[in-house]
């Protein structure tokens, strides 16, 4: 393969990948967030997406198939618990929650969203892909389409008002089941 047909299908993907952080970015953007926020998250779930893949480039060759299964479930079940408890802090009178895009729960999210990642880095490692580019690839659509999909939720956090958070709540419920079932 030539060096520029590889960066084209790095690049789709990366692209490929990059969206489930925009989707779950959409999510995220429901909470009030400020720009320097948002430009810090995407960054952060960016370094994610580089880290992730790296690891698994790393590794390829000494792991089994079914770590990818796995991997796909535990991040089915980190959106899952993400959206649940976003949803029901939406309920509640007071405005401190348990997993907001900061700290831990910014964690939280990027390593959900990049899990994947680390799957197709394995599978990159036995193909002997070049990391550089790989990564470099992941690593710039996760952050873009992070910012996307966090501004686009910003916008349509002002829309929905207090129900914004539940809203958001349920679209990473309902990705997290995604990831689990098989449709």
């Amino acid at each position: 393969m030539t060096m520029i047909g590889e960066l084209v299908t790095l690049m789709l993907m990366a692209f490929a990948l990059g969206m489930d952080a925009f989707s779950i970015g959409i999510g995220m953007g429901m909470f009030q967030l400020r720009l320097r926020q948002i430009l810090y998250i995407g960054i952060v779930v960016g370094v994610f997406h580089v880290w992730m893949p790296l690891l698994g480039m790393m590794t390829g060759k000494f792991l089994s198939n079914t770590f990818g299964t796995f991997a796909t479930y535990a991040g089915g079940i980190l959106l899952i618990v993400l959206g649940i408890q976003m949803f029901l802090s939406s309920f509640k009178e007071e405005e401190t929650t348990l997993v907001s895009p900061v700290g831990f729960g910014l964690v939280l999210f990027a390593l959900s969203v990049s899990l994947d990642s680390f799957s197709v880095g394995l599978s990159l490692g036995i193909f002997g892909a070049r990391t550089f580019a790989a990564v470099a690839c992941f690593g710039f659509a996760a952050t873009v389409l992070t910012w996307a999909g966090l501004l686009i939720g910003r916008r349509f956090q002002g829309v929905l008002g207090t129900y914004s958070e539940a809203l958001g709540g349920s679209i990473l419920f309902l990705f997290g089941i995604k990831l689990l079932l098989p449709f």
